[in-house]
């Protein structure tokens, strides 16, 4: 088993990655090692006295280490804005389940020039295509809740920009009562042939409009007007099919998928002597067959940095019911008419409670003796890349006994 991590410890990546992706790429090579500082403790027995380091993380929001703390915490806010209802939602085993929004492969090199505009584009386009079916009058005539999340890669780390969304099976009109869909019995949102045109529409007027005032540029040789033609006159791929059920299903959801990042350690199966990297994907096109794929350290890392979002992007975000002007206040109102108690209101939860809930016990137990309690005794800032390579051994640590 490897990590992230490992690959770029071997891999001389510096020289060889987009200079946008160097801070995020240096935080994760860094992260819980002395560089980016640590808590440092002592065991308060006297017959042990046993000095416990505790790295810090890097927090970076792209680091396989640290998102697991974070999605716990942004799971429990969503649990708050959940209504008693059926949600649609995207499936990552089965392409033809849920609510998922593509980019034909023709658009992928003019996405990955102008990452930010067509993420932004993309949730647009999306949102757009749900909160105007909503309205109709023919499939809803409410406004539903929609979560959205923007995914750019596919199971192998190529570049593959596209939304998943969550969305509540049914919405509420101006007075916030509760409509059902009039059609398909629940079982499905809306049907493709009426999301994918406006999807679409949508999308390519935009582009075209940011195409004429340069706000997207086009890669090399590129005839937009031949190129926007073709794509009107292909299929876009948008599913939007069965419901996931009970509140539990999207909560477990909800915590495991949307905080997910391109590829997690688990998949990392092997870093041979010569730099390559080994690691599983999931083939659809053979029946979702787990398989494994070598590539070189520095193809891996290249991959990878390509999936790095823009600085301070918003990749979750949300809409109708679950809009941010005065949502709370527009949640308790629909729950009351449902009859049913509001989400109870968010409590910070102290250290020592935290860690009473999670490990049995409100004290750090010394990891040598199991019998003394430790004691934080110093805190080392992280230092900058040029410092010295191990403040443990500077002597940080020599008057501790």
């Amino acid at each position: 088993m490897a990590s992230l991590q490992d690959v770029l410890k071997v891999v001389d990546w510096k020289n060889e990655m987009p200079h946008g992706s160097h801070k995020v790429l240096s935080s994760i090579e860094r992260c819980h090692t002395a560089a980016m500082g640590y808590h440092a403790y002592t065991c308060d027995d006297a017959t042990c006295e046993h000095i416990h380091i505790q790295y810090h993380g890097c927090r970076n929001r792209h680091c396989p280490h640290c998102g697991s703390l974070r999605a716990q915490h942004w799971m429990e806010d969503r649990l708050r804005e959940l209504l008693p209802v059926k949600y649609f939602h995207a499936c990552p085993v089965a392409k033809r389940l849920g609510i998922v929004f593509t980019l034909p492969s023709e658009l992928k090199a003019i996405a990955y020039l102008n990452r930010k505009v067509i993420y932004n584009l993309l949730f647009q386009s999306s949102s757009h295509c749900l909160l105007t079916l909503s309205k109709d009058e023919k499939w809803l005539g409410g406004v539903p809740s929609i979560s959205a999340v923007l995914h750019s890669w596919g199971q192998q780390l190529d570049f593959h920009p596209h939304i998943h969304c969550i969305v509540s099976g049914g919405g509420v009109d101006k007075n916030l009562n509760w409509k059902n869909l009039k059609k398909g019995k629940g079982k499905y949102l809306f049907p493709y042939p009426v999301m994918e045109p406006i999807y679409k529409g949508f999308f390519l007027e935009k582009l075209h409009e940011y195409i004429e005032n340069k706000t997207v540029k086009l890669p090399d040789n590129t005839n937009w007007p031949v190129l926007k033609n073709k794509m009107y006159n292909i299929k876009w791929i948008v599913y939007a099919k069965n419901p996931m059920g009970n509140a539990a299903q999207v909560v477990e959801y909800l915590g495991r998928y949307t905080q997910k990042i391109a590829i997690s350690n688990h998949r990392i199966k092997e870093l041979d002597a010569q730099g390559n990297v080994n690691f599983r994907y999931k083939d659809y096109k053979d029946g979702g067959k787990r398989k494994m794929l070598k590539l070189s350290g520095k193809e891996f890392l290249r991959r990878f940095s390509t999936h790095i979002l823009p600085p301070r992007f918003v990749r979750i975000r949300h809409y109708g019911i679950l809009g941010n002007f005065k949502r709370k206040e527009r949640l308790r109102e629909i729950l009351k008419k449902f009859k049913v108690p509001p989400h109870p209101q968010k409590l910070k939860v102290p250290t020592n409670i935290a860690n009473l809930c999670r490990f049995g016990s409100s004290e750090i137990l010394c990891p040598k003796c199991k019998k003394g309690k430790l004691v934080l005794r110093h805190v080392e800032l992280p230092r900058s890349r040029d410092g010295p390579k191990n403040a443990i051994e500077k002597g940080v640590l020599s008057d501790f006994k």
